[in-house]
């Protein structure tokens, strides 16, 4: 019993070929059989079972939701009422979320089936789940290479058959570069496409919530599912919701661009170049127009990035002081040496340096240098995005200049590690959709993934150029 779709599932359920209850003893199973790759932070065993027991009536009944069927896993920074929650840091040790974020409810509202809270990189910092306060996430594929990040635990929750699909977050390219590593698809939507109400925050202009599945199907099912405005989140776009399930891509001729850059760039593994130009040839002889462009902000946009969310970090991170909940230092003996104790033994190395860089470029004297020159280089790549939007229907690049990387070889090295997010991070910044799709292997067999980019809120039509080109 391999499942990779929901339509799977549930035209087994209906023939009688499985029960749910028997779905979710084998993903436990599975998540008992590959627990060395340290996926899952906690399983919600009987949870799962109690809950598979009662969409089975409700399948029975004829009255299930949208996503019956649907065994899916949380990114630990999502909110699920009286359930554990820590981003992965000893900071939130024992903390119990209060409610749960709107992405959860909403899942809950159409039958999904929750089993558990993944593995990530500390508050979402991180390309290669090397950061979690819980250890490192393995690649299923080579388990002497790391998973990406941050959404690590998510991916290879998939990958490995632990769940069928699971909620990451991407700031920077979180959910699509493990997905890459991980040879699975992964979503970043335009931003305020997905209420960010019970996300735990690290950038909060950039962070969004997003799928990684098997397949396109499954990721336009969740999206409209969670996605739409919701009165909690103001940054949520107030707009009507899409119908991803039947938007159609409406011309047979697209125009696709890719930045020469990105295959240019020195770093680029030659493997993964010789992927993406055979993908571009795939899309000349389908018909559709294929050209080079150059984006000449693009060395511009990793300084941009780790200059503005690390100034959100460090003012997000503030309220994680040992007061009010979570991890306080037991050597603490006043105010003042609480806080200062508390975060310096609750967050590992990545978030201290972070909240110290974001500290820096916030300061008197840094700010106009840094911080506020770094806005203006966003809103000009924003503009000069758009300006393509008007010539392209869509941008294409690799998703990550590598593959799956060794465990180990970035970790001295946090510039090699950032520049593990060159080509992810310009949709954050530009705050456009983007969709990392598998896009072969190489010649060790790891995934290889392919990015692609459209414009803003044509997130649908994204997903249907996917599904159309699968």
């Amino acid at each position: 019993m391999t499942y990779t779709s929901l339509s799977q599932i549930q035209s087994d359920l209906q023939l009688g070929k499985t029960t749910l209850p028997q779905l979710v003893d084998f993903y436990l199973e599975n998540i008992e059989k590959n627990k060395h790759l340290n996926a899952f932070l906690e399983v919600y065993s009987e949870e799962a079972k109690e809950r598979a027991l009662l969409v089975s009536q409700k399948v029975s009944e004829g009255k299930a939701g949208l996503l019956a069927g649907m065994v899916i896993g949380l990114k630990d920074n999502i909110c699920y009422k009286g359930h554990a929650v820590s981003a992965s840091s000893k900071i939130l040790e024992g903390f119990t979320s209060i409610y749960s974020s709107t992405v959860v409810e909403r899942l809950l509202a159409e039958d999904a089936i929750i089993i558990g809270r993944l593995n990530c990189d500390e508050f979402a910092m991180g390309a290669s789940n090397e950061n979690s306060a819980f250890g490192p996430v393995l690649n299923h594929a080579d388990p002497t290479r790391v998973s990406g990040g941050s959404s690590g635990g998510a991916a290879v929750a998939v990958q490995a058959n632990m769940c069928l699909a699971s909620l990451g977050s991407d700031t920077g390219g979180s959910i699509r570069q493990p997905a890459s590593f991980c040879g699975l698809y992964g979503y970043k939507p335009t931003y305020g496409k997905v209420s960010r109400w019970g996300l735990i925050a690290y950038a909060s202009s950039f962070d969004i919530i997003g799928p990684i599945t098997n397949n396109v199907e499954d990721m336009q099912l969740i999206m409209q599912v969670i996605g739409g405005a919701d009165e909690h989140d103001a940054t949520a776009a107030q707009i009507a919701q899409e119908n991803y399930l039947e938007k159609k891509i409406g011309s047979s001729q697209l125009r696709f661009a890719y930045i020469k850059e990105t295959l240019e760039t020195e770093g680029v593994e030659p493997e993964v170049k010789l992927a993406t130009e055979k993908y571009l040839q795939k899309l000349k002889d389908a018909g559709h127009s294929v050209e080079p462009i150059s984006f000449d902000l693009l060395p511009y946009l990793i300084p941009v990035y780790y200059t503005l969310t690390t100034a959100e970090a460090s003012s997000n991170l503030s309220r994680f002081a040992g007061m009010h909940y979570g991890y306080r230092s037991s050597a603490a003996n006043d105010l003042e040496s609480t806080i200062k104790k508390s975060r310096s033994e609750g967050f590992g190395p990545e978030v201290k340096r972070r909240i110290m860089l974001g500290t820096f470029v916030l300061s008197a004297g840094y700010y106009d240098a840094y911080y506020s020159k770094a806005q203006k280089v966003r809103k000009l790549v924003q503009e000069r995005t758009k300006e393509l939007f008007k010539d392209f229907d869509f941008i294409v690049s690799p998703t990550s200049p590598t593959v799956a990387f060794k465990m180990g070889e970035k970790a001295d090295n946090p510039i090699a590690m950032y520049l593990a997010d060159i080509f992810t991070v310009h949709a954050n910044i530009a705050g456009v959709p983007a969709l990392s799709i598998p896009n072969g292997k190489d010649s060790n067999g790891m995934p290889i993934g392919l990015q692609i980019m459209a414009n803003m809120h044509e997130d649908a039509r994204l997903l249907a150029l996917a599904k159309e080109l699968a």
